[in-house]
């Protein structure tokens, strides 16, 4: 398989939501090395109450100087998934060739990223998945009780899509913006569990999906997950997927649909011109 020669277009996507705190220590990551890298870091605030998306532009503005910094500002409470198709729009009308996705509640770090990308991204590859149970990865701060849970789930997941599963969505990952031109995830859910069925659809679809060993940390974060019931969320999806496939996948899996995934840029700076 041929490794990309020419260095590719890159949108660093940070969804943030009630990470006033922590979102200051994610831009801390963007050090000369990974800036190298990038073309634009995007900050996508999803209507947090506390002052997240104003924190991101000031600790942009003295720390993101060799690419682009946006920070922008949904215009409805769209949830992570929601998010996640708003950036998605942009990466692909703004022809990028990838976009990495990097929790804004700095548990992922993206420097984990960076020796792929100096090894050469394989132009076969589809997504690019961090991993926090494979071997290689450094968990810091997670309870043994939740990492028997992910570990079971894990095995699971690999068991209807019979592929390999190491993580289902550990807040550090990247995408081929052409696999996912045509938008075929708008109908799913806009809640924490996107990411689940996003993986599903990948395998469905027979997309070139490889994990590789992240470091990951918990300890001020604020979590958003009901755990028990997140855990019976996620199963009714596995299940829905193992009995019916693409049918499941081509349901409407949003509890609240939107036409569109809207936002306002209230912040720019570097060399853009995308208007």
């Amino acid at each position: 398989m041929e490794k990309s020669e020419v260095k590719p277009k890159i949108l660093v996507f940070i969804p943030a939501y009630r990470c006033q705190a922590q979102i200051t220590r994610v831009i801390d990551q963007f050090d000369s090395r990974v800036q190298a890298w990038v073309d634009t870091v995007m900050v996508v605030d999803n209507r947090s109450p506390d002052d997240t998306l104003n924190a991101a532009i000031e600790r942009g503005k003295s720390v993101i100087k060799d690419c682009n910094f946006i920070a922008w500002c949904n215009d409805d409470n769209y949830g992570l998934g929601g998010s996640h198709k708003a950036a998605f729009r942009y990466a692909v009308e703004q022809k990028f060739d990838y976009i990495i996705v990097l929790h804004g509640d700095d548990q992922a770090d993206i420097r984990d990223l960076i020796p792929q990308l100096e090894a050469g991204l394989d132009s076969a590859d589809d997504c690019l998945l961090g991993a926090r149970f494979m071997r290689g990865s450094q968990l810091k701060g997670y309870s043994w009780f939740r990492t028997f849970g992910n570990r079971v789930y894990n095995s699971l997941f690999s068991l209807v899509t019979m592929r390999a599963i190491y993580d289902l969505g550990s807040g550090l990952n990247l995408y081929r913006v052409a696999a996912f031109r045509d938008f075929y995830y708008n109908s799913f859910p806009d809640d924490l569990t996107f990411n689940y069925v996003m993986l599903l659809a990948s395998y469905h679809r027979k997309q070139v999906v490889r994990f590789f060993p992240i470091s990951w940390r918990e300890d001020d974060q604020i979590s958003n997950v009901r755990l028990f019931r997140q855990a019976f969320k996620v199963l009714g999806l596995l299940v829905g997927y193992g009995l019916h496939r693409g049918s499941f996948l081509a349901k409407e899996l949003r509890t609240r649909g939107f036409d569109s995934y809207t936002g306002q840029i209230r912040y720019r700076q570097g060399l853009i011109s995308d208007e």
